[in-house]
């Protein structure tokens, strides 16, 4: 600022530094070029002035706030955290922002964070976790705001999804039970309003037919801890219990773990084998351990960001991106033997 605490301005910078106004501008835009001296004559005097660039006046010049809007369902399932951290250290390498707004699965709520996005003018929008009707997905495109599905698929050929590959994922969780010789496989499926809820289901469902078996049983549990307890508490008490449980993701496959051992008594996996779905960190634990189908976070997080960025520069052509997912092996669930 200067004595009369009148705002110093990039043009103040670009007199100072013997440079053109357009060159200041390049300095603090991510993703522009300038030549290393220049640069380091800009930043030694917007040091020297106190200049620090508005983003606000920037996006009223060039139509862009760099910010990206993510709108996430819930956080309680370790693999959200994650994956929000990630988006946001690649999108800042990028020169973007992360703008987090929550919104449950139903349309009326969706449609209002979705206009608050849009009030904020962000540059793109990602969706993780959480569906869009067609409705907003016209709204979104009519205005030139691309959308990237995380961990979400939608029939939607307009929308572009990075997802792993879940139907692969269920059908390699079912095939290691039935190469351990269990005899009856229950599945506690994800939400069966989603996608990966019903993928999973699918690759499971398929791989069994296969092997001519048929699910002992299968039981939404919402990605919900209790649901999903209570799920495992019921199909144990039901009778002939189930030998080996395909738990829908990591988050309801802890609580399983936790529902069969202090709930019921049984061993993990001498009772009862489990295998969950994401690997997040907790499944390495010890006091779990889990046998999980890997979601490579990384991989999806670098193709959500590079999609995100291909629609933001001109391509809005929408892609289908599915990536593979192995089976992760520790120590809840039986092994095949040899």
């Amino acid at each position: 600022m200067t004595e009369t605490n009148t705002p110093v301005t990039a043009l103040d910078v670009a007199r100072l530094a013997g440079v053109s106004q357009s060159a200041v501008s390049r300095v603090f835009t991510p993703g522009a070029s300038a030549s290393k001296r220049t640069i380091s004559k800009v930043k030694a005097a917007a040091e020297q002035l106190g200049y620090r660039p508005n983003p606000l006046a920037r996006a009223m010049i060039t139509g862009r706030t760099r910010i990206i809007g993510l709108l996430v369902a819930y956080l309680e399932n370790q693999f959200y955290p994650m994956a929000l951290e990630r988006l946001s250290r690649v999108l800042q390498a990028e020169g973007y922002h992360i703008l987090v707004f929550m919104a449950e699965n139903h349309t009326e709520q969706v449609s209002e964070v979705v206009q608050e996005l849009i009030d904020y003018r962000v540059d793109g929008i990602i969706t993780a976790s959480v569906g869009l009707s067609n409705d907003i997905t016209s709204r979104l495109l009519a205005l030139g705001i691309p959308v990237v599905m995380f961990n979400r698929g939608q029939d939607d050929d307009a929308l572009s999804e990075v997802t792993s590959d879940n139907i692969a994922g269920g059908r390699r969780a079912a095939e290691f039970l039935i190469a351990a010789e269990h005899e009856r496989i229950a599945h506690i499926m994800g939400w069966q309003g989603s996608s990966t809820g019903r993928d999973r289901a699918t690759g499971f469902r398929l791989a069994m037919e296969e092997a001519g078996r048929r699910p002992h049983a299968l039981v939404d549990g919402m990605y919900d801890r209790q649901t999903a307890a209570a799920a495992a508490r019921d199909l144990c008490r039901a009778g002939t219990r189930p030998d080996a449980i395909f738990v829908g993701n990591d988050h309801m496959a802890f609580a399983v773990m936790d529902e069969l051992r202090f709930g019921l008594n049984l061993s993990i996996p001498g009772d009862v084998s489990v295998i969950g779905y994401d690997d997040v960190p907790m499944a390495a634990w010890p006091s779990y351990a889990l046998t999980t189908i890997r979601q490579p976070v990384n991989r999806m997080v670098a193709a959500t960001v590079e999609a995100l960025l291909g629609h933001l520069s001109g391509d809005r052509t929408p892609r289908k991106i599915r990536i593979d997912s192995p089976l992760i092996i520790r120590g809840s669930a039986r092994l095949p033997k040899g």
